[in-house]
């Protein structure tokens, strides 16, 4: 059990939900690994019984687990609408123009950055993957290949550079020392920068069931009460927040120097969702120690409806193969007795195999090909993409199903 809380260093005392071993989600597995042993790793996560920051152990360093990584933004078109939304959003909303800088920090593959390069703008990725990196500088946008922290932030400031709009997507959850993160962000701002961080709301997590969104490669999981705790205690006040749609509900934050006040807080938005969240019980512990029930009953509903269908003669595909797959089928035992392989549109993930439970990845021609009965969609936050990009399976027939929040047929 991990002896303290990564935030405020509390005693952790609390299971929010443990879904026993797994290896990592991303580390897929080529033809030759296959019998070859893996690594698993407890899947364990806890919650802090003073801020409530929910938290999984550091097992693996997030060099391993990042520095060549399999997950490239720019293979999912709903992803880059959102990235260019934003990008639209933040120019009207703050008249970013050429003059400022914008570094994003996990900025993958240029997915982002490349639309505010298109406004003019000058533009820095930070990204710990090298091999995603590579796919940025190619594109012509300009990428540091560092972990970032207090320690980067130095460099940088020390070569004149300090952001206007300072953004990570989904990368506030993957950061195992979140004080060290927190307190660079607060050296590379320009004292009238203005920050914003994504990342997945723990209170949809919660209601809509998505044990799934939780693997090694996230350390925390955060609630606007938290996640606003997190950040005045580096001396950055938030603004603004927004809901997100994306990963099955997401937070946008919005941040400034503290004491900078020539932007305006949106308090509106800020005190609505806490009093949202003191509602939903964040800020007691029952709500997240009851969490475990609720994952080991979809469980049993998800095997029984799967079982059911084979014993019926059906076959099942899977289309996907987002990390969150890889928690959801290890979790529940899935493997190719019950679905028989998944295709993937990522070029780098056909012809792997997924961790743990090795099902096959394919094209998605494979479908067309074997044309089964269902298709379970993994990444199931995408899943109007998916169903009308597969729609043909129709003409056999073909139902999709979703597995999470709960079993659900699109027929």
């Amino acid at each position: 059990m991990p002896s303290k809380c990564r935030f405020c260093s509390h005693p952790l005392e609390h299971t929010f939900v443990n879904l026993g071993m797994s290896p990592l989600a991303n580390a897929f597995l080529s033809q030759e690994h296959l019998n070859c042993a893996e690594k698993f790793y407890p899947l364990h996560t806890y919650v802090c019984s003073n801020c409530f920051l929910v938290q999984l152990e550091e097992f693996e360093s997030p060099d391993s687990i990042f520095s060549d990584y399999a997950y490239f933004s720019s293979y999912s078109d709903s992803w880059l609408r959102h990235a260019q939304k934003y990008t639209d959003l933040m120019v009207e909303r703050f008249g970013f123009d050429e003059t400022s800088q914008v570094i994003e920090l996990a900025s993958n593959d240029g997915y982002l950055l490349q639309y505010f390069q298109q406004k003019g703008m000058p533009v820095l990725g930070i990204e710990p993957a090298a091999n995603v990196a590579k796919v940025a500088e190619e594109k012509g946008i300009p990428t540091l290949v560092k972990f970032f922290g207090v320690q980067t932030a130095k460099e940088l400031v020390s070569q004149g550079k300090q952001a206007d709009l300072l953004l990570g997507n989904n990368v506030l959850a993957h950061v195992p020392d979140l004080n060290d993160f927190v307190a660079g962000m607060k050296i590379v701002l320009k004292p009238n920068g203005v920050l914003t961080m994504e990342f997945p709301h723990v209170l949809q997590l919660i209601q809509d069931n998505l044990f799934d969104t939780i693997y090694h490669e996230h350390f925390s999981y955060f609630s606007l009460l938290t996640v606003e705790k997190v950040f005045a205690s580096h001396g950055l006040t938030l603004f603004d927040v927004e809901e997100l749609p994306t990963h099955g509900g997401s937070l946008r934050i919005y941040g400034r120097h503290e004491g900078f006040d020539s932007i305006a807080v949106g308090d509106d938005r800020i005190s609505q969702l806490k009093s949202e969240e003191v509602q939903a019980g964040l800020n007691q512990i029952e709500i997240y120690v009851g969490f475990g029930e609720q994952v080991k009953s979809t469980k049993r509903q998800m095997l029984r409806f799967l079982i059911d269908a084979k014993n019926q003669g059906k076959s099942i595909a899977g289309y996907g193969a987002p990390a969150k797959a890889n928690t959801l089928l290890n979790y529940c035992g899935i493997r190719t007795d019950l679905i028989d392989y998944t295709v993937d549109l990522s070029p780098h993930k056909q012809g792997l195999f997924l961790p743990g439970t090795q099902i096959p990845i394919y094209h998605p021609d494979k479908i067309r090909e074997t044309k089964p009965d269902y298709l379970a969609i993994l990444p199931w936050n995408i899943k109007d993409e998916i169903v009308s990009q597969m729609d043909y399976i129709r003409e056999w027939g073909g139902k999709f199903v979703v597995l999470i929040p709960q079993v659900e047929v699109i027929s």
